[in-house]
């Protein structure tokens, strides 16, 4: 199977999740797998640039429902950038993740969810809380847009 068939199976299967197939869904969610491949997160905004670059009459408003169907299905995690916008990125199953997002250049490091959910777990159980939601985004500049080790001031 080459990869473009494969990519396309995989579509066709996660659309199915979200209810009725249409062609146009599953071309966003081809557009955000490639994506999470070469860029992690991304806006829907510029989902859609891409998608008209590759010649796609899929509509700026498509993309926006199809991402937020899918991010509800629980098949694509959203973050806000420093600006409030929401950024999207596929999730190859239902476990939950969580990220280390660079400020400077986007790139986003996949961190132990185990972790983080034990930390919330156990925070709600000694709070009292039960049926607990979380969000936790953590960002940071990665070390390619740091400081380099010449640039930083020595003791």
């Amino acid at each position: 199977m080459t990869a473009g068939t494969n990519l396309q199976a995989t579509a066709t299967q996660e659309i199915s999740l979200l209810g009725r197939f249409t062609q146009q869904r599953a071309t966003v969610l081809e557009a955000l797998i490639e994506a999470e491949e070469s860029e992690g997160f991304v806006s829907a905004q510029s989902l859609h640039t891409r998608l008209m670059a590759a010649g796609s009459p899929v509509g700026l408003s498509t993309v926006y429902r199809t991402l937020s169907a899918l991010a509800e299905a629980g098949r694509a995690d959203v973050v806000r950038d420093m600006h409030g916008e929401r950024l999207f990125r596929y999730r190859p199953g239902s476990d939950h993740r969580h990220y280390l997002i660079c400020t400077e250049c986007g790139v986003s490091v996949t961190l132990d969810s185990v972790t983080v959910e034990n930390w919330a777990a156990g925070v709600a159980r000694t709070s009292g809380f039960t049926a607990v939601r979380h969000t936790v985004e953590l960002t940071g500049i990665c070390p390619d847009c740091g400081p380099s080790a010449e640039d930083s001031p020595r003791d």
